[in-house]
């Protein structure tokens, strides 16, 4: 059986996932993008590939999110916030563990999420009607339904 993360590690992870559900008001800014092996998106870890990715499957599932894949070195996940009765926030996480050397001592994670947002919206309905040479004609029949549309999408720093 794979040994599993270090106390720090989940708690890592869990503050990730704890970010990733909050929500601001602050408006969308781009950052500039970071390769180095500094980055926002990875951890390393001295254990296997497959233990750390089992550490972040049960990090994701004790905050709630449902787990959509079933590759062990690939977990991804979503939960769903209904903010008011007029919004509603999804976020997607995705987790992949690569190992680092053939020794299967060493992993980086690279863990990233996707904040959509949606909002209802009214949308007006209108009867069509075709009439040979005259072509059609459209006509309101006054009613709207309302949908949720994706008004925001941003990558969770």
């Amino acid at each position: 059986m794979p040994k599993l993360l270090s106390f720090r590690t989940a708690c890592w992870v869990i503050t990730l996932l704890a970010a990733a559900g909050c929500s601001s008001k602050k408006p969308t800014v781009y950052e500039h993008e970071n390769f180095d092996d500094a980055g926002t998106f990875s951890r390393n870890y001295p254990v296997s590939d497959a233990a750390t990715c089992e550490a972040a499957r049960r990090a994701l599932l004790s905050q709630g999110y449902i787990i959509t894949s079933s590759d062990p070195k690939v977990i991804s996940g979503h939960k769903s916030f209904q903010q008011t009765g007029e919004t509603h926030m999804e976020i997607s996480f995705n987790v992949v563990c690569a190992p680092d050397g053939s020794a299967d001592k060493r992993t980086t994670m690279f863990a990233n999420a996707l904040q959509d947002r949606y909002a209802l919206k009214k949308v007006n309905n209108s009867a069509s009607l075709g009439v040979g040479v005259l072509g059609s004609v459209s006509m309101p029949i006054g009613s709207t339904d309302d949908s949720m549309v994706k008004v925001a999408s941003e990558t969770v720093a």
